[in-house]
């Protein structure tokens, strides 16, 4: 049982209104994400309100309540200033934040996750690639959550994929080797390149982006890959990807 005063780290998810001053937000934490409030934080005078803006991340002391727990003190670990200042990079934070709220259940311990979603927002707070970091960020995601792709073996026979593979089918989990036989309708075509920019992802950390210069055909395509993989496993897009889509290559 938690003390009735604890204290977390914690990365705004989302928020909404609540009341006449109060505010109701999604907050991720090491111990899994949670629904908290903020009393009185939308009032002028409000200590707390700089401190829990949309992604910030923050160290936090909260009051065990009734149903939903109070924060208490909010002390500002990175509030990814520049992030707030492109269109891009915001709507790239948002798919962020939405892939992991998909992804995780209420107070569901899990600290890799939590610690690779604080690294993916401070990336792309910072990166010249900021695309690439949400490749890295989604692979990476997979792995921890049970649903990394197959794309050193073939997902229905085994065997080890040379350079000539170049299906990938969402519905069996990863690349399919040549020798394979299967409906043209259950696999999307890829060219090499993308091939090995999604196995080069798959075992870098997320900073590796920043030395990457690719071609916007390679790029679309990763991101048309895996977008097709994670649609199959939530059964529909995520609602930020139109925000994404519209705005990632039009903002400097």
């Amino acid at each position: 049982m938690r003390e009735r005063l604890y204290r977390t780290e914690g990365l705004i998810l989302r928020r909404s209104d609540l009341g006449e001053a109060d505010r109701l937000l999604l907050i991720a934490t090491p111990e899994g994400k949670r629904r908290v409030i903020a009393k009185g934080v939308r009032k002028t005078t409000s200590k707390l309100a700089g401190h829990l803006e949309l992604f910030t991340h923050t160290a936090l002391q909260l009051a065990v309540g009734r149903n939903l727990d109070l924060i208490t003190q909010s002390q500002t670990l990175n509030n990814h200033a520049t992030l707030r200042t492109s269109l891009s990079r915001l709507s790239c934070a948002y798919y962020t934040a939405e892939l992991y709220d998909r992804f995780t259940e209420e107070d569901d311990e899990n600290r890799a996750l939590f610690n690779l979603l604080v690294e993916i927002m401070g990336l792309l707070d910072q990166t010249r690639n900021p695309d690439l970091a949400l490749r890295s960020y989604e692979l990476s995601l997979l792995n921890l959550v049970g649903y990394r792709p197959q794309l050193q073996t073939c997902t229905l026979c085994g065997a080890l994929l040379t350079e000539e593979a170049n299906r990938f089918a969402p519905s069996l989990g990863g690349v399919v080797c040549p020798q394979e036989r299967v409906p043209s309708s259950d696999v999307i075509t890829m060219s090499n390149p993308t091939f090995r920019l999604l196995r080069y992802l798959q075992t870098q950390p997320l900073q590796v982006v920043e030395s990457l210069r690719l071609s916007v055909q390679v790029r679309s395509e990763a991101a048309h890959l895996l977008r097709s993989y994670l649609r199959r496993l939530l059964e529909r897009d995520l609602r930020s990807v139109a925000f994404l889509d519209e705005v990632l290559y039009h903002d400097e």
